[in-house]
């Protein structure tokens, strides 16, 4: 099974492809999508869209777990990732891929067994679950990672 687990945003969309036999989890491959602020947001959320299309065409991916907004403090950056977060569920409907939604506290919680675990605990723990000592460099496609993973450990979320 390939999961595709999505960190979503307007200036950075973290993603990632996992393969699972049920048993064994293993990275293929991690990327971001990263906007230009000084565009118009009609047009950063055209090129979200369209390289998420590109993103499921070339992998193919059987399901997809992306980060569910809960709560936000900021309005203003509510907003846009809300918007972010709607051209990416368009182009999976669009490929009828299955999505199952898990917030930053329920992933620290399938992943360290505390919700308010730390970034570097998730991260330990995603560590261990790729069987890495390296992650990669951009939080957002580490997230994205740690999403995909949640549902490897809770798929009737």
């Amino acid at each position: 099974m390939k999961i595709l687990g999505i960190d979503p945003g307007m200036a950075i969309v973290g993603y990632c492809i996992l393969d699972y036999d049920g048993k064994n989890i293993s990275l293929e491959h991690s990327g971001s999508i990263q906007t230009t602020k000084n565009e118009k947001e009609g047009a950063r959320l055209k090129e979200i869209h369209e390289d998420m299309r590109t993103i499921i065409q070339q992998y193919q991916p059987d399901i997809c777990a992306i980060e569910k907004l809960f709560f936000f403090r900021n309005y203003t950056t509510v907003m846009p990732v809300a918007h972010a977060r709607g051209v990416i569920l368009l182009a999976l409907e669009e490929f009828n891929i299955p999505v199952y939604e898990y917030t930053p506290i329920e992933v620290k919680q399938i992943l360290t067994g505390y919700g308010r675990a730390t970034k570097k605990e998730v991260e330990q723990m995603v560590k261990i679950a790729l069987d890495t000592d390296t992650l990669p460099k951009l939080d957002d496609t580490v997230d994205s990672i740690a999403i995909a993973i949640s549902y490897t450990r809770n798929p009737n979320k």
